[in-house]
């Protein structure tokens, strides 16, 4: 048994004597409330409740039915809650009808530059900036970052243009820092499995932009969120950003079909991130479009001024003029799709 699913009408009374009743069994309860149905997750080894436990809470009045979960994963499960999440960040919301883009450069360079990018992806109709202020790299050579005076000028641009934040984490030990400034904490590919860093997010109420690993799969990549959600934290966002396979003419395979394929399984919102999926700026905006075709809730683009002197990613970032062309392009699929950018 792994999730107790009310009828409508159930009363607080009730739902607080399963409580109690899963209390005393040993277990934690989680209880999700929707528009139609309340739902209580049960938190802890359900295998071990027999079919006659299970019986004795489907034969309360209030119980309409109680499911046993075939996969691993419980509260980012379709099984858990049949609607769609839907995220308030701001006078934004993620997961409904409107499409959100996310877009800047992969790393805070300067201000100026960061402010520069923010207005012109602004005025194109992005509604959040990305930059990253600790950058995860492959060699240490590289540049890691600027640290907090990266998110002070990530603080200066929102100030300045009212588009929310997102950046990524990397250390537990920064949450603090991180939580002062971003609207949408990112937890990279790289660290999907970093089970610490996953639970320290899932403590706090604020939205998780979470990325697939570079090898994960759909299951495992739904575990990483159920670790985030097991800590009370539900405002989780999947982002499906390219995973390794044997090719090599892109940085990575972007794996379009998860986006159907994590809307079945899972209510969560799902964004894809068509720059580091394929590595170079050409491929992005047919991916995009084919992201938004699939039925993703919001795209992360990489946008920089020049990306040639980009101290980060520039071959896979757009200029702001082609980045203005793409955000025409997806107006019009979106349309197409009976949604809207």
């Amino acid at each position: 048994m792994d999730i107790i699913v009310l009828k409508q009408g159930a009363t607080d009374k009730e739902i607080n004597h399963i409580v109690r009743k899963l209390d005393v069994k040993g277990f934690k309860a989680n209880i999700s409330r929707g528009t139609e149905r309340t739902v209580i997750g049960v938190i802890g080894d359900t295998s071990k409740i027999t079919e006659e436990e299970s019986s004795a809470f489907e034969a309360m009045p209030c119980v309409e039915s109680v499911l046993r979960i075939i996969q691993p994963f419980k509260f980012a499960s379709r099984s858990f809650k049949s609607e769609d999440t839907t995220i308030k960040i701001g006078k934004h919301i993620i997961g409904g009808r409107k499409i959100h883009v996310i877009a800047g450069p992969c790393a805070v360079e300067n201000k100026n530059m960061l402010l520069k990018i923010a207005q012109e992806v602004k005025k194109a109709g992005a509604t959040f900036i990305r930059g990253g202020a600790f950058k995860p790299r492959t060699s240490p050579y590289t540049f890691q970052g600027l640290g907090e005076e990266g998110l002070e000028y990530l603080a200066d641009v929102k100030k300045k243009t009212g588009m929310p934040i997102v950046t990524e984490i990397m250390d537990p030990r920064d949450i603090d820092i991180i939580l002062r400034y971003t609207d949408i904490i990112q937890v990279g590919a790289r660290n999907m499995q970093n089970f610490r860093l996953l639970q320290e997010v899932g403590s706090y109420d604020k939205p998780v932009l979470l990325k697939r690993g570079l090898s994960a799969t759909i299951k495992e990549f739904l575990m990483a969120a159920e670790y985030i959600m097991s800590r009370g934290n539900n405002k989780v966002i999947l982002c499906e950003r390219g995973i390794r396979t044997f090719e090599t003419e892109t940085r990575n395979t972007l794996d379009l079909s998860a986006v159907p394929v994590l809307k079945e399984l899972s209510h969560l919102p799902v964004v894809v991130d068509p720059s580091h999926g394929v590595g170079k700026w050409r491929f992005v905006p047919s991916m995009a479009r084919a992201a938004i075709a699939a039925g993703a809730d919001g795209l992360i683009i990489e946008v920089h001024t020049n990306p040639e002197e980009a101290l980060s990613d520039g071959e896979q970032s757009l200029k702001p003029a082609k980045f203005k062309v793409l955000m025409k392009e997806l107006r019009a699929v979106a349309k197409a799709v009976e949604r809207e950018i």
